[in-house]
């Protein structure tokens, strides 16, 4: 099967999934307008609303481009002709409406309520976040092909840096290396304050500057503007070097973190590294469907604990207060590993497990991997040396 008989009959496994959960919930019909969900829904990015019903085929209203082929696919200026579209094709008008009410502009939710004779809807960002969860296999053989690319690219990173330069100017070449290699560049994520171009590399003390965006881990960034990640400091002796690369080789993303020192760097550095190392064996070698992801995390702090590494954990000025998250087409997808999250972990889902440690005056250290929950456990996607590289 080519990739485009593999892609049609996943999006049938899609649209199917989204219409039980909508006839599960009462829904009549479901309005996507976002890239990511359209994407998901048709495997392209089209200006428009994707409308669903309940039961029955998609329509497609088509803004732009021109040249969509889709069955069911209808040109429109302005939302307001959905209706009239819809009873053409002897399509009755939903009362009960999913619209993605987390992400698109109060206008555009009160402009589409009104296009339908409607004064409320139901949450479709949510719920779209969550069919996203759970991958099917089409989209786990996407992710595995994007990790053979992140660990080809990890591989060339030692080759990249030379003594003297600044973090910004070894960032800049992992991105060459990468842009080379298939990545798409720019990769989406989700919410507010997000903002980040293709990851992020921290050097020596920048590790421990707080920042307003909702990473793990933040940096003082080379401008007020974008303040996370790399500074434009010279990369000094003894300091660590945390490259966090977005591996977006395919629409479907990895996530994966590897540590670099210059010369050597402090014992508590490789002692607590290691640590974040045996997290991650020790995750694998336990969890499985039905655990929690509050587990993941309370593992994970248990075995800080042991070491006294908790001051440094997930930061020091600052700490954040998680410690993975899903991978998709997003770059932070449900679950959350948190110690307050209630979701179960389930077959199908992917997830980045980031057990890091701030070192003040040396750097950040500890690794990241992406994981797919299989039904007899995880497996382990991101297959690259652990231990901190020297340069």
């Amino acid at each position: 099967m080519n990739y485009q008989e593999a892609l049609s009959n996943d999006l049938e496994i899609r649209c199917s999934r989204l219409q039980k959960t909508m006839q599960e919930m009462d829904m009549d019909a479901c309005v996507l307008t976002t890239a990511v969900n359209v994407f998901y829904m048709t495997g392209k990015v089209y200006n428009g609303y994707y409308y669903l019903p309940a039961e029955g085929n998609p329509i497609h209203f088509v803004k732009r481009p021109e040249g969509i082929a889709f069955d069911n696919t209808v040109y429109i200026r302005k939302p307001e002709q959905m209706p009239e579209e819809l009873q053409k094709l002897n399509i009755a008008l939903p009362k009960a409406l999913l619209l993605e009410t987390d992400v698109i502009s109060f206008g555009e939710c009160a402009r589409l309520l009104n296009t339908f004779g409607l004064i409320e809807a139901s949450n479709a960002s949510v719920l779209m976040r969550k069919i996203r969860s759970v991958k099917t296999s089409f989209e786990t053989e996407q992710i595995r092909l994007c990790a053979r690319r992140h660990e080809a690219v990890y591989k060339l990173i030692h080759s990249l840096f030379r003594r003297g330069m600044t973090d910004i100017e070894f960032q800049v070449e992992i991105e060459h290396v990468m842009r080379q290699h298939g990545s798409l560049g720019l990769f989406r994520s989700y919410g507010d304050n997000m903002d980040i171009y293709m990851g992020s590399l921290l050097a020596g003390e920048n590790a421990e500057a707080p920042s307003p965006f909702d990473f793990a881990l933040g940096g003082a960034g080379a401008t007020p503007v974008i303040p996370i990640g790399a500074s434009g400091q010279k990369i000094k002796e003894g300091q660590t070097i945390m490259v966090d690369m977005a591996g977006n080789y395919s629409p479907w993303m990895t996530d994966m973190t590897r540590v670099f020192s210059l010369g050597k760097t402090l014992d508590i550095a490789y002692d607590a590294h290691q640590v974040s190392i045996d997290i991650h064996n020790h995750i694998m070698d336990i969890v499985k469907p039905g655990v929690s992801c509050a587990d993941l995390y309370n593992i994970s702090m248990e075995m800080v604990k042991k070491h006294n590494l908790e001051s440094y954990f997930m930061g020091t000025k600052q700490q954040a207060k998680f410690v993975g998250h899903g991978v998709g087409l997003e770059i932070n997808e449900p679950p959350v590993l948190t110690p307050r999250s209630k979701e179960i972990l389930e077959p199908g889902i992917v997830f980045a497990l980031e057990p890091k440690f701030v070192i003040p005056g040396v750097g950040a250290v500890g690794i990241e991997n992406t994981y797919l929950v299989t039904e007899g456990g995880i497996e382990k996607l991101t297959i690259l040396e652990e231990d901190i590289i020297e340069l």
